[in-house]
């Protein structure tokens, strides 16, 4: 999934995510016109607020994702990404209803994601968590919705696009032999981490946290899973990441981490290693020696390129399917760059006073009359 797929798990607030959270409200259901209407999915509205609310975050994304950037290079990110802003969130809400008719449930996924989220800001419950939210101005429960959403729409993208792409090893083969020069590499170490945080604790609560990490190291060495145990108990902003730190050369870590991770092999880790904010356990997910990599050391990083390289396609193809099922309608002067040509738009008209007592036999609105 590339960058801007990813806009439908774009941050917010506390590691939340920018969702649509459409809410029909007493006076919409009575037909009065509470704020301006800007896409319809279905029976669901995407407002104009919600749509303003998704432009301010284009900022706080692009910043995220490229710290080193000048406020110029950031801008144009911005700018460019505005131009499919309406789409990705047309595109959401498909996912979402999808998801719903799919029967799918993310709540035991939901729970963890939680907790995950209390541990990586060091808060000791999730009262302290919904304290933590609520003091940024968000809502508890639209907070839940928005992850909610989230874990629900990665759920139908695995299931619909991600589980029915098959990389050949053939294609693997072929893109190796292609980009040879892409694996001609110096020495380098893949790690991972298992961190826990000492940040502001007095030292008879260091004393407890590394006593922890020994426990933790303890229950390595006696064969227990890395990941797993990085999912549950790091502390560390890569936990979400199973803890992966990504590739090192020599002279790229501190002389007490280098010493140790390479004269490692892949699959081993280190002791518990104490730094200025806590303790960590490093594990060497790969070690590359210099030169030219052999295929079977770098197939899964291959595999890796070719599904990011299909996926953004494959999405594209999927979605395109989910609106031909669906009705999707935009006011005019907003651009659904996705949009179906000739596609049917918003035509504003006064409200009937029996419009929201009938019952809809099905999900799907009436197609309004177009606009010519």
């Amino acid at each position: 999934m590339n960058n801007r797929t990813a806009v439908f798990f774009a941050s917010l607030g506390l590691c939340s995510s920018l969702l649509l959270v459409p809410a029909v409200t007493h006076a919409q259901a009575k037909g009065t016109t509470v704020e301006e209407i800007v896409a319809r999915v279905n029976n669901q509205i995407i407002t104009l607020s919600d749509y303003q609310k998704a432009a301010a975050g284009l900022q706080q994304e692009a910043s995220q994702d490229c710290q080193n950037c000048s406020q110029m290079q950031i801008q144009a990110s911005v700018t460019e990404h505005q131009k499919n802003l309406l789409r990705d969130m047309i595109d959401q809400q498909l996912l979402i209803e999808r998801a719903k008719d799919m029967d799918v449930s993310v709540e035991t996924d939901l729970v963890k994601r939680l907790d995950d989220v209390r541990k990586q800001n060091n808060l000791s419950s999730l009262e302290d968590l919904e304290k933590a939210v609520e003091q940024q101005g968000i809502v508890w429960e639209d907070y839940k919705t928005q992850l909610r959403n989230s874990l629900l729409t990665q759920e139908v993208i695995r299931r619909e696009v991600g589980g029915r792409m098959n990389i050949g090893s053939d294609e693997v083969k072929a893109y190796y032999e292609a980009h040879k020069q892409e694996f001609n590499r110096p020495e380098q170490v893949s790690l991972a981490e298992l961190f826990l945080s000492t940040d502001g604790k007095s030292p008879e609560e260091i004393s407890a946290v590394r006593t922890r990490a020994d426990d933790l190291h303890n229950r390595l060495v006696k064969g227990e899973d890395f990941e797993q145990l990085v999912k549950r108990y790091s502390e560390g902003s890569t936990a979400q990441q199973n803890g992966d730190l990504g590739e090192f050369e020599r002279g790229q870590l501190s002389k007490q981490l280098e010493d140790a991770v390479f004269t490692m092999e892949k699959n081993q880790f280190t002791d518990v290693i104490q730094t200025k904010t806590g303790f960590e356990i490093l594990k060497v997910l790969d070690h590359f020696q210099a030169g030219l990599q052999p295929l079977d050391k770098v197939d899964g990083e291959i595999t890796n390129v070719l599904y990011r390289q299909k996926m953004d396609p494959a999405m594209r193809v999927y979605l395109a399917q989910l609106r031909e099922e669906s009705y999707v309608l935009v006011k005019p002067g907003y651009t659904d760059s996705a949009a179906v040509a000739g596609a049917t738009v918003i035509q504003e008209v006064a409200p009937t006073p029996d419009a929201a007592d009938k019952k809809k036999e099905k999900k799907k609105l009436p197609v309004p009359k177009a606009t010519s």
